[in-house]
């Protein structure tokens, strides 16, 4: 179970941060949406990775920590919000400057 953590999370994070240094906007932020995802699987895997453990603590046993997923879940809404405001940002330059180039430089090409 641990290794299918750290292999996801280490894909995640090698694929963001290969879209995050592209040239152009829509690829960046799906780069930044994957790494987002790289450090929620991150925090929640910090919580003692159980099976079958409960909820709630009442007495011994396994138990699941619920700090991780109540900060994983902060982190889901705060980035979807994020996200959305980034789409909207790209459109908005894309729409004013004719290009979606990050560097925010107008090809004589295009």
């Amino acid at each position: 179970m641990e290794a299918l953590y750290a292999i996801s999370t280490g894909t995640l994070t090698a694929c963001g941060l290969y879209l995050t240094l592209r040239g152009r906007t829509f690829p960046v932020v799906v780069g930044l949406t994957l790494l987002s995802y790289a450090v929620n699987l991150f925090l929640f895997s910090m919580g003692n990775l159980t099976t079958h453990g409960a909820a709630i603590v009442n007495g011994t046993g396994d138990y699941a920590d619920p700090l991780p997923q109540a900060l994983v879940l902060t982190a889901i809404v705060i980035g979807f919000a994020m996200t959305a405001f980034v789409v909207i940002l790209a459109m908005r330059a894309r729409s004013e400057m004719g290009n979606d180039h990050v560097d925010g430089k107008k090809d004589d090409h295009e």
